[in-house]
C-alpha cells in the first residue's frame, strides 16, 4: 500500500479555532508543535461529546482516526463472551486514544466508554498520518506513548497471572493513594462508582472485591465510608503485596 501524501501543512489557509489549538498543545504528543502544525490539526479536529456511560467505540470496529481527550474520563476495556470486563486503562485530559490502529490500519483492539461527561477531539487517520510524515517527531512521541501502554499491559498480565485478588486490590489502592488526599487519619481515595467497576479494573468479580475490602477494613488497614476509602496503614497495605509475591 503506498504511503499517504503529506498535506502541505504550512500552506493551510482556513481559520483554526484557538480553543482547539490550546487543547492540543496541552497534549504531550503535540506539546512541541509550532503554530502552523497546531493550526493544521485544529482546523481539522472535530469536537465529539459523550455522556457518562456512553460507548465511544467497540472492539473490532474499523478505526477512522485518533482521539484526544479534552475533558472527562474514558475507560479502555476488553470484554469476554460472558460479559466480564477487564479495564486496561483510564484516560483523562491530555491523553490520546487509539494510536495503534491509526498506524497499523487494523480495527480497534479494545472498547472505549465515557466514565463521565467527556469531550474528545477527533483527528482523522489521513490527517494524522500526514502530520507524522511532515513532522516525524510526532510519530516518535506516539511510539513513546505506545511503549508506555505496552508496559502497563505487561504489568496487568503479571498481576492477573501471579497475584491474588487481595494483593491486586491493595496494589490498586496504593496507585490511587499517589494522588489521594492526606487527612489526619491517613490518605483518602475515592473508589469508582461501583464495586463492579472496581472489579473490572483488577480482573475479578464484584463479590470478591466486596469481601476483600471488608477484610482489609477488619484488619484496620483501611476505613470505608460510602465510596471514600481512608488508607490508615500504608505500610500494611504494601505488605499485602509483598506477602503475595
Amino acid at each position: 500500500m503506498p504511503a499517504p501524501k503529506a498535506t502541505p501543512i504550512a500552506k493551510t489557509t482556513s481559520k483554526a479555532r484557538p480553543d482547539l489549538a490550546l487543547a492540543l498543545v496541552q497534549t504531550p504528543v503535540f506539546a512541541d508543535l509550532a503554530k502552523p502544525e497546531l493550526d493544521f490539526l485544529a482546523q481539522r479536529a472535530v469536537v465529539r461529546r459523550f455522556s457518562a456511560d456512553e460507548l465511544i467505540f467497540s472492539e473490532g470496529d474499523p478505526c477512522p482516526g485518533l482521539y484526544v481527550s479534552e475533558s472527562g474520563l474514558v475507560k479502555i476495556f476488553k470484554s469476554s463472551p460472558g460479559g466480564r470486563e477487564q479495564v486496561l486503562s483510564i484516560e483523562g485530559p491530555g491523553q490520546t486514544i487509539a494510536e495503534i490502529p491509526v498506524f497499523d490500519g487494523g480495527s480497534y483492539p479494545a472498547s472505549a466508554q465515557a466514565i463521565q461527561d467527556t469531550t474528545l477531539l477527533f483527528i482523522s487517520k489521513q490527517d494524522f498520518q500526514a502530520l507524522c510524515l511532515e513532522y516525524p517527531k510526532v510519530a516518535l512521541k506516539v511510539l513513546r506513548v505506545v511503549g508506555r501502554r505496552l508496559r502497563t499491559l505487561v504489568g496487568i498480565i503479571e498481576e492477573l497471572s501471579f497475584n491474588t485478588v487481595r494483593s491486586r486490590l491493595a496494589s490498586l489502592l496504593l496507585r490511587m493513594a499517589q494522588s489521594g488526599k492526606r487527612v489526619a487519619s491517613g490518605i483518602e481515595v475515592v473508589l469508582p462508582v461501583s464495586n463492579q467497576e472496581l472489579a473490572a479494573r483488577i480482573g475479578t468479580v464484584r463479590e470478591l472485591v466486596s469481601r476483600n475490602l471488608s477484610r482489609l477494613q477488619a484488619a484496620g488497614i483501611i476505613h470505608i465510608e460510602g465510596r471514600t476509602v481512608t488508607i490508615a496503614n500504608l505500610k500494611a497495605l504494601e505488605q499485602e503485596i509483598e506477602s503475595a509475591e
